[in-house]
């Protein structure tokens, strides 16, 4: 089963003035453990960064579903609570979930949630929504997993694409991960 880890990594990088500055930028992907995950970084990024680069930390991240529109690099952070029933009581407890989605702005990041979630059974709040400093997301690549000796990939992970936006999905992502009590 896959899971979304936040990859960092350290290198030096070119700016538009022509400088060198030495930055670390997140990236976020797909894999089974984090030695998988540092792997497909070194598989993903060693073609686009030039020179040396390395890994600074790797940590495992929590995103029920991924939103990407084909029209906009940047990358929101979107927190969605629900009330969600329980197996051992009545009693309702609140639900919280976390989805990335890009889009020009926090109003536009909004819209595109509410349009995504639509078909979502339960009424759902967004209490927020922040830019996140994810520079790009690799999802799950079955070609890039065959060339480095890795199982095939599973029925159920899933990549949707509904006009001009991607949704990503890892196994194990409809589990309702971050439950909290009603009173917190």
């Amino acid at each position: 089963m896959n899971n979304w880890f936040t990859v960092k990594v350290k290198y030096t990088k070119q700016l538009e003035n022509g400088d060198f500055k030495r930055v670390t930028e997140p990236y976020l992907l797909a894999a089974m453990t984090f030695t998988d995950a540092e792997a497909r970084i070194y598989e993903e990024l060693g073609a686009v960064i030039r020179g040396e680069f390395s890994v600074t930390t790797i940590s495992r991240t929590d995103f029920h579903d991924i939103f990407h529109y084909d029209d906009s690099d940047t990358w929101y952070k979107c927190k969605i609570t629900y009330e969600g029933a329980t197996e051992d009581s009545d009693k309702p407890k609140k639900v919280t979930q976390n989805f990335l989605i890009t889009a020009h702005s926090v109003k536009e990041a909004y819209e595109r949630m509410q349009e995504s979630l639509s078909t979502l059974m339960v009424d759902f709040m967004i209490p927020s929504i922040t830019v996140s400093p994810i520079v790009d997301i690799f999802p799950y690549n079955e070609e890039l997993d065959k060339e480095i000796s890795r199982r095939p990939m599973e029925e159920d992970e899933t990549v949707e694409s509904v006009s001009g936006r991607k949704v990503f999905t890892a196994p194990g992502s409809d589990i309702d991960e971050d439950e909290e009590d009603e009173d917190d």
